[in-house]
């Protein structure tokens, strides 16, 4: 009994070392294909390769954020900005931002987030819908990070869904801040126990 258990483990796990060998490589090569057409979504033509010459910009808090560089014939036209913030309702959000030269925002995508359907999860489209005050897209934050119109701010939050959208644009300021190498961690966004409670339906 302990003789065949044996040999079992030993076919199982040659098994699984000879289906991890054959599928990393595709697994890698599917992984860096989504994360070039994320960079091609959110940022201006270039011809470079971003990937490649990626670096890090270290956060006043210890993190890093990737920043993806964007050249077009040698000149630099924009980066794209790894960012994330864990002030969301549902936990982490993983956002992919683009920046132009001169500090406007083209464009964002959601890369991951636990938020609630219906609601913090509008986030994806919401930002970019152009009505009332709601897109952020072509956004300069040269002058000062973004906020919701409820902190004082210019952009209006997802409808029941105060947290969610300043957890988002917490993750907007921090891409920001990373690509202009001021390494701050902004507080916009931060979200307490108390707003937790008083917040609106759902979140």
């Amino acid at each position: 009994m302990l003789l065949s258990l044996t040999i079992i483990c030993m076919l199982a796990g040659v098994i699984l070392s000879g289906v991890n060998m054959y599928t990393s490589e595709p697994i890698a090569l599917a992984k860096a294909a989504a994360l070039e057409a994320a960079i091609k979504e959110v940022t201006p033509a270039f011809d470079n390769n971003p990937i490649q010459d990626a670096y890090k910009s270290v956060t006043s808090d210890g993190d890093s954020l990737l920043i993806y560089p964007a050249v077009k014939d040698g000149k630099q036209v924009g980066v794209a900005v790894d960012s994330n913030t864990k002030n969301g309702f549902g936990g982490e959000i993983k956002v992919i931002v683009g920046f132009d030269t001169e500090g406007k925002l083209v464009n964002y995508s959601v890369l991951q987030h636990a938020e609630t359907p219906g609601l913090g999860s509008k986030m994806q489209e919401w930002f970019r819908t152009e009505k009332n005050r709601q897109s952020v897209i072509g956004k300069s934050l040269t002058n000062g990070n973004l906020s919701i119109t409820k902190d004082g701010g210019d952009v209006d939050a997802i409808t029941a869904s105060t947290i969610t959208s300043r957890a988002f644009l917490n993750a907007i300021n921090r891409a920001y801040n990373a690509y202009k190498g001021t390494a701050t961690d902004s507080a916009t966004g931060a979200t307490s126990s108390t707003d937790k409670k008083e917040g609106e339906s759902n979140e």
